[in-house]
This record gives structure tokens, sequence and C-alpha cells, in this order.
């Protein structure tokens, strides 16, 4: 007999899994495409909230491989730990750091283009742990789920792979974070299916 809380709890999974994807790209709607003395205020205060959203995302694949041991799940979570470690300095320096250097002196801060050059340095380190995490995600899920683990390990690996030269701006950012989403919410369907098969 099918239990409702089961479903319920299916339900929350994926939701689980594909929100911070989809949380990014909503956000990334309200991203300033540059930052200058009239974005500044936004630019900060935007990066303020997605401080705590931004590790999520590499969270979301720790939790799309809970259970799971051996190497190909620890690189997922060694991997999604360094990259929610230097985006978040990335967010940190360039987002929330040069958004007020920039509000503090309107004319021009040099301060603020040595925070983001140093940010986009960071990136780079989370945005290929982030691709590394993904790519092992998918791996470890096909090779368990098999033809249900294609489609969304195809949407997160490509949105990783965008990710690599993108922050969240729409429409490129936006739209891979909207792919990783929904990459990850197909594959913990993908994962639903084949627990209630067994």
């Amino acid at each position: 007999m099918h239990r409702p809380e089961g479903g319920l709890r299916r339900v929350l999974a994926v939701l689980t899994a594909a929100a911070p994807g989809l949380v990014l790209s909503l956000l990334g709607l309200f991203h300033p495409t540059q930052l200058t003395p009239g974005t500044a205020a936004a630019w900060w205060q935007l990066h303020v909230v997605l401080l705590p959203v931004f590790p999520l995302l590499g969270l979301a694949l720790v939790f799309l491989v809970r259970g799971e041991r051996g190497p190909p799940a620890w690189l997922v979570r060694i991997a999604a730990y360094v990259y929610a470690a230097f985006y978040t300095g990335l967010d940190t320096l360039a987002g929330i750091g040069a958004g007020l250097a920039v509000a503090a002196q309107p004319a021009g801060s040099p301060v603020a283009l040595d925070l983001i050059r140093l940010g986009d340095q960071l990136a780079v380190v989370g945005v290929t742990g982030f691709l590394l995490a993904s790519l092992a995600t998918a791996t470890l899920l096909v090779r368990r789920d098999r033809l249900a683990a294609l489609p969304g390990s195809a949407l997160l690996v490509g949105a990783a792979l965008v990710f690599l030269h993108s922050h969240i701006y729409w429409p490129v950012g936006g739209l891979a974070m909207l792919g990783a989403g929904v990459g990850c919410g197909l594959l913990e369907v993908g994962r639903a299916r084949r627990v209630r098969l067994t």
C-alpha cells in the first residue's frame, strides 16, 4: 500500500536537491550586470543574501550521494567543500567588499578593483571544485541508477561547465543555475525511483 508520508518525503527530497540552483537562478534576476556607484548598494546587499545560499549548491551534490561510500562519493564531498569555501570568498570580497568600497568612494575605488581581482581568483578554484563535484556525482549516479540518471547528469554537468565562465548573471549564469537546480532535482527523482523499485 502506498503511504502518503512516503510520497511527501520524496517530494521534499527532490525540492531539497533542486532548491539551491533554483533560488540562485531567481536571485540572479536581481543581480546588477555591472558594479557602478548607482548599483553599489544593490550589489553588496544582494551578495549578503547570497552568502548563505551559494554553499547550498555544493551541499545539494553531497545530499544526492548520501549513503554512498568509496572514492567517488568522497571526491563529491571534498570538491563540494572546496567550491563552498572558495566561492564564499568570491562572494565576500568581490560582492560585499567591492560593493561597499564603491558605495563609499563613488569617484572610483582602487580597493574595489583589488577585491574583485582577488575574488575572481578564488572563484576559479571554487567553480573548478563545483565542476569536479558535479562530474563525480554524475559518474556515481549514472553507474548506480543507469538511464534514470542521464538527463539530470547532463543538465548538472552542462551547468557546471557554463558556471566556469559565468556568475549568476542572466541570461547565461541564471540559466546555468536553473539547469543545475533542475538537474539535481531529476537526479533525486531517479534515486527515488530506484529505491521504490528495490
